[in-house]
């Protein structure tokens, strides 16, 4: 780990910023092409420590990955009979609760461990679920084990998904797989990014699986054959909010390329949130270009669904003009750190005014100064804390190399960013 001087400016950020795959999709791709009827190709996929730790445990597990020499973001995946593991998930949410459904059809013991900090992170929710659909799970967070059998019967579980969405997800993706398909029903407070279930929810259905949605908190699978597909993954529209905020807080104007006309990716609605805060928005030749104001406004939202855009909505509202109030986002709390609480004392250290609500956060915007911003081995709050930097002398943003969790160069690409001006 290393401190890292984020770079300040003190003109208009001007530039185009391409970016690589997204991660949600990538790792879906992933999972869905190990458990499918024959060899797909992932083309764009991310590569980052998040997409290789899924890549790594699938190979672990015996599944064909090849990687393309000329280029690292297509990889074929080949279904193949998958045996005893060792299974490191890092701090990967996907990889934590993705796997463990596919390690029901293995051969063997599948022993999961991750980062010291993943051992605090919410499983008993998949775990526990995996036990009702029938399989052998020992242990309630990491380290545990699945002993696969080679299938699974599967049936109806409710689970409790209000700490996270990818628990749900977790069990729709490999639930035709199952004997008797997976009926997921929810019981409890109010599903957090549930736009990720929708993309879950379209990639099965891209693959030939039957899904149906019997209720507002029920989601089905029925039994069957996953279908090959070769897929072109999206750009992060997540990681793209930093890029894009960079021209909101300078009065700038970035460019992303690649921007989907349609999208199941929930990091889509910073568009309308910069918006809101007075930004100018433009689409042209497949191109988004955000258009900062010569001060931003505070804001009023819910950011249940789109959680993932917290760190960096909560730079923007500590250099905006007025007071903003964030709300929805209680479940962060079980993200790769406490980021309420992170954010609070980030924010605050700088000289700001951020206050913790029950399910959110108060900013009151105050001049800030510089000092260390300390990341928790969080890849967001590292990069809300190069976009503060942008425009506060002196920020130093602790262990910045944690942004490879999805952005495998990071602060190549935030340098190469300022560097148009």
């Amino acid at each position: 780990m290393s401190i890292w001087s984020a770079p300040r400016v003190t003109e208009p950020v001007v530039a185009t910023v391409a970016l690589p795959g997204s991660k949600s999709i990538t790792n879906r791709a992933l999972i869905l092409a190990a458990l499918a009827d024959g060899p797909s190709t992932v083309r764009g996929a991310l590569r980052s420590r998040d997409t290789n730790l899924m890549l790594n445990g699938l190979s672990g597990l015996g599944i064909g990955v090849r990687v393309d020499p000329d280029d690292e973001t297509t990889v074929v995946i080949d279904p193949r009979p998958m045996h005893d593991a060792d299974v490191f998930c890092g701090l990967a949410g996907t990889v934590m609760r993705f796997l463990p459904p596919v390690a029901a059809f293995a051969d063997g013991v599948v022993a999961f461990d991750g980062d010291e900090q993943a051992r605090t992170r919410p499983l008993t929710t998949i775990l526990d679920a995996l036990r009702d659909l029938g399989v052998d799970v020992t242990g309630d967070r990491l380290p545990f084990t699945v002993a696969g059998h080679g299938s699974a019967r599967g049936g109806e579980v409710t689970i409790d998904a209000s700490a996270s969405s990818q628990f749900v997800s977790g069990l729709l993706l490999s639930a035709a797989r199952f004997d008797e398909g997976v009926v997921v029903r929810h019981r409890g407070g109010p599903v957090p990014s549930t736009p990720h279930i929708d993309m879950t929810l379209d990639m099965l259905t891209t693959a030939g699986v039957s899904v149906d949605r019997p209720g507002p908190d029920t989601w089905q699978v029925s039994p069957g054959p996953i279908r090959a597909v070769d897929r072109d993954v999206e750009p992060d529209l997540s990681n793209a909010a930093a890029f894009l905020a960079a021209a909101a807080v300078t009065g700038g104007a970035v460019t992303v390329p690649r921007w989907p006309e349609t999208t199941t990716q929930p990091g889509a609605e910073i568009v309308g949130i910069l918006a809101e805060m007075g930004c100018a928005i433009e689409r042209a030749d497949g191109s988004l270009t955000v258009r900062g104001p010569e001060k931003l406004t505070g804001i009023s939202v819910d950011l249940r669904e789109v959680g993932e855009l917290t760190p960096t909505v909560a730079a923007l509202c500590a250099l905006a003009d007025g007071e903003s109030v964030l709300s929805g986002i209680a479940h962060l709390r079980g993200h790769e750190t406490d980021r309420l609480a992170a954010l609070s004392t980030e924010i605050n250290r700088l000289g700001g005014d951020c206050t913790e609500t029950e399910d959110g956060l108060r900013i009151v915007p105050r001049p800030l100064h510089g000092a260390i911003w300390e990341s928790y081995a969080d890849h967001r709050m590292a990069t809300a804390g190069a976009l503060i930097g942008l425009v506060t002398q002196g920020v130093t943003v602790d262990d910045v190399e944690t942004t490879a969790k999805t952005l495998p160069d990071f602060p190549g690409m935030w340098q190469k960013m300022i560097g148009h001006i």
